[in-house]
């Protein structure tokens, strides 16, 4: 069974959308676990019914190494991101784990990726569901 972070900070809500989506397209194939950067963006990817929540950087180090795929948005590799709630081990351990990691190219850090073009969040959210397909048939 594939497992797949889910990792978001602030109020979570980009993370619960992405969660919803992962359910809707893949039952209860995958397991999805929510990493949450507060307790907030947790219990609102738990919401979502991911089937295992986390908070804080402990659990991000820890669980970035046990999960077959990391999402979310850019920022969860960017240190000090999102307000500052994205710790240096936090993103460290995003961009060194051996998962594949799909980044949403979106970021509140003033930090632009060439050769991106904008477009809608349900229209990238889209864009992990076709990836992780990829993956799960490899």
């Amino acid at each position: 069974m594939l497992r797949i972070a889910v990792i978001d900070g602030q109020g979570g809500g980009i993370g619960s959308l992405i969660v919803k989506r992962l359910r809707e397209e893949f039952k209860e194939s995958v397991e999805i676990v929510a990493l949450g950067t507060n307790s907030a963006a947790t219990t609102s990817m738990m919401k979502s019914r991911a089937n295992k929540g986390a908070t804080g950087e402990n659990a991000i180090v820890w669980n970035s190494e046990r999960v077959d795929v990391i999402v979310g948005p850019l920022s969860i590799a960017l240190s000090d991101a999102m307000l500052g709630e994205v710790t240096a081990k936090m993103a460290s351990a995003v961009v060194s784990s051996r998962a594949r990691t799909i980044l949403l190219p979106l970021n509140q850090e003033e930090i632009e990726i060439a050769g991106v073009s904008k477009e809608p969040l349900p229209h990238m959210i889209e864009h992990i569901v076709a990836r992780i397909k990829e993956i799960e048939h490899v």
